[in-house]
This record gives C-alpha cells, structure tokens and sequence, in this order.
C-alpha cells in the first residue's frame, strides 16, 4: 500500500462511500478503509434509501443497484395496547421511475456501492481500524491503523466512522455524547415468501410498504418501532432514545419482542422466520449536537457529524450528501493546495445552506421536547385511540352524545388546558 495519499476516508457507509466515490471519479488518489470484513457487514440503517440523494451521485442507480422494493406506500401506526389509529400515502407514481425511495439491506447495497467507487478508481481496504489520527504541527496528515506499520498519510482525512466516532472525540471535535442524543435501535431480518408479503401488505409485485410505529411499539418511551417489506425478508425492529432504556430499564431486545408479538403487528409477520439479528447506535441529537466538522487537514461526516433527522427517520440520504459535498470541498482545495481548516470550512457552510443543515434546524426543538414530556407517547396517543374507539363504535348512542363523552374523558378543565398547551408547544417545535 502506497504510504501517502490525496485523501483517506475512513469508514465505508453511505457517508464515505459517497465521499471516495466523488473524490476517485474527479481524480483524486484516495484510500477508502473500513473495518468490517466487507463494506455493511458492520452498518445498520432502518432499510430506507431515498433516490434523489443517491441519484445525485450515480444516475440512474436502481437500474442496477442491489435494491428491494420501491415503496408505494408510507403507513404511519398510532398503536395503543390493543388499537392502532393508522394514516397513510400511497402513491402509484413512486413505484415508476425515477421513483421516490426503496427498501435495501445494508450488507448488499453497501458492497455494491462500495464497488463502484473502486471502479472509479478509489482503493478500498476492508479488516483495518484507523485508531488515531496522525497530528503534526495541529494539522492531521493521516491515520495511524492496527496493522503492521499501519501509518498512512494523506492530505486530507475524511471521518466517517459512525455515531461513536472515536477519531472525532480524539481531535475533540466532540465530547462523549449524552443518552439523550444517542438511539439505540435494534432489527430483525424475516424471511417471508414474496407472495406473501405482497397479499399481507396489499402490494402488486415489485411495490413495498413502509410501517413507522409510534406509541405503545416503544411502550411510552421516545422512539418508534417500524416495518418495512424487502424481496422475500421483512425488517421489524425498534429505535429509542438511550435515556428512555435507563430511565424505564427496559432492555431492547425486549422492546423488540414486544413489538414482534404485539396483536397490531403479529398478523403481518406470522410464518415468518429470523434470519439475521442487528444493533446500531444512532445519532439523534440533531441540530444543537452538530460538532465541529471541519480541522486543519480533516473533514467528518454522516452520523459522526450527528446528521440525522429523527422526526422524519431520515439518515441515509444525509450522509450521502455530506460525503458529495465533503468530495467537493476536498477538490476545491485540492485545486488550491490549501487543506487549511479556513478552507475546508466550505464543507460546514455548504452542510448548513442545503436540506440537510435547513432540515435539521427546522426540528432543533422537536426530539428534546418530546423526550422531557413523555405524555405525547404515554398519554395523548391512547387518548386517541379511545376517542377513535368511542366515535366509530355504534351502540346505538349519537353521536352528538359520543362526543359529549369524549370531550367528558379529556378530563377537568385544567387537564383540557394542559392538553391544549402541550398541543401548541408541539406544534412550534415543529412548525
């Protein structure tokens, strides 16, 4: 291996990949390392790939890309103990080219992406940790890895290893992150025949359907559980806050088999058999927990930058664009022989002016509100529902009387004010 380089990424997910892959197709000599056996055999995702984002870097991606379904339908389950208010989207125009997003499994896609930035020309080495990085004169010029003679020196050094990105809390970048803005979220891959799946979730072949889960899936606790429907596979799994698993000491694979027998989504997985088992940590810190992303000869992105949306569940499709735009702010300075944190802060200017930084201060707010007051989860969606239950019921009441007695079960007049209050306060934080 050659001992110095234009660029080393480290970490082959989205975020990196896209960044070797835009550096390799521009010319630039980059090493891309990852330390799993191949790229996806260490990353987890919800299963979710938006097009735009992707297609942004390689054209027409999905007629070749190893994808699952495109989805066609989007549910969103206000699940009670033993009720679900559900609403959805669907929508025939997503399952035609260009498409809206697909369902993937990480092990495939990653490869997959991974190889067509070594068909750009970047070179790809798997089994190798990047420990520390190499500081000289308060300028990193490389990484040192655990193997033999293991230094290796670039211009630049891109970060993208991950939430817990020890390279980043190294420089001090970042400190050790708070329980209330890390997820932990836990998945199961099923096998379940194709014809199945479409007769369960009502889909013609080649359509999927995505299920986002909110309320009793994390009995009470910030976070969501989702369903998602692959070839032949579902992905169930469940996402919450590490502050909520403390604070309710609750395991999460338990959350996980709650969820998974829970008889709002039993049916759609009955006959299905495990096939793979995963848990990821996922930055939800959003806006506030952004750390600095730009040094002296170094650049850091996708979830080691906190680039996360967790009101929309979006991850993916940021860490694909913060990789392009790192790419491009490496060639700018490439053309300049200036890796200086002065010109390399063009990446954190340009993070901030597009979706991602005006997303992520859209929802500043939004995940430590509805963390420090859990009545949204514990108490309002099986209000809901209750209130659903009463009103679709016919027992022979009326309904002028149904809704006297809804309005009754909302309780004193303080409650109904405490209610409406909570009601405002959570439309600002995501207004």
């Amino acid at each position: 291996m050659p001992e110095k380089f234009d660029c080393i990424v480290v970490g082959a997910g989205p975020a990196g990949t896209a960044c070797a892959y835009e550096l390799a197709k521009a010319g630039v000599n980059v090493l891309l390392l990852e330390r799993g056996e191949y790229p996806g055999a260490k990353n987890v995702m919800g299963g979710v790939l938006y097009r735009k984002m992707m297609e942004d870097i390689i054209p027409e991606f999905y007629k070749e890309a190893p994808l699952e379904r495109p989805i066609v339908e989007q549910r969103f389950m206000m699940m009670d103990k033993e009720s679900a208010v559900t609403f959805s989207y669907k929508g025939l125009e997503w399952g035609r080219e260009p498409y809206n997003n697909f369902t993937v499994l990480r092990a495939k896609f990653d490869q997959w992406f991974a190889e067509k930035a070594v068909e750009q020309g970047a070179l790809l080495v798997c089994e190798t940790v990047a420990v520390e990085c190499i500081v000289e004169n308060g300028r990193v010029v490389g990484v040192r890895t655990d193997r033999p003679d293991g230094d290796i020196y670039a211009d630049v050094v891109v970060l993208a290893d991950g939430v817990n990105s020890l390279l980043a809390k190294q420089l001090g970048f970042h400190r050790e992150w708070r329980p209330d803005e890390v997820a932990l979220a836990t998945m199961e891959i099923l096998k379940l025949d194709k014809s199945i799946i479409e007769d369960r979730f009502n889909l013609e072949p080649n359509q999927g359907c995505t299920i986002e889960i909110f309320g009793d899936a994390t009995k009470g606790i910030l976070g969501t559980g989702f369903l998602y429907t692959n070839k032949d596979t579902l992905s169930i799994g469940v996402g919450t806050l590490l502050s909520g698993l403390i604070k309710h000491k609750i395991k999460p694979y338990e959350l996980l088999e709650y969820v998974k027998n829970h008889p709002m989504i039993r049916p759609y997985i009955q006959g299905s058999e495990p096939v793979e088992y995963l848990a990821h940590l996922i930055p939800e810190g959003g806006y506030h927990s952004i750390p600095k992303v730009a040094g002296n000869g170094v650049l850091v992105v996708g979830d080691a930058a906190q680039l996360v949306n967790a009101i929309h569940r979006e991850g993916s499709n940021m860490a694909m664009t913060s990789g392009r735009l790192a790419a491009e702010t490496i060639i700018m300075a490439k053309e300049q022989n200036d890796f200086s944190e002065s010109m390399l802060d063009q990446y954190r200017m340009k993070l901030m002016e597009s979706f991602i930084g005006q997303d992520l201060k859209k929802y500043k707010d939004a995940t430590h509100h509805f963390e420090r007051f859990p009545q949204y989860f514990e108490q309002y969606i099986p209000m809901m529902n209750r209130a659903a239950s009463q009103m679709f019921t016919v027992d022979g009441a009326s309904k002028w009387e149904k809704q006297k007695k809804i309005w009754r079960d909302l309780g004193s007049a303080k409650q109904k004010f405490k209610l409406a209050r909570d009601m405002m306060k959570a439309w600002k934080v995501m207004k």
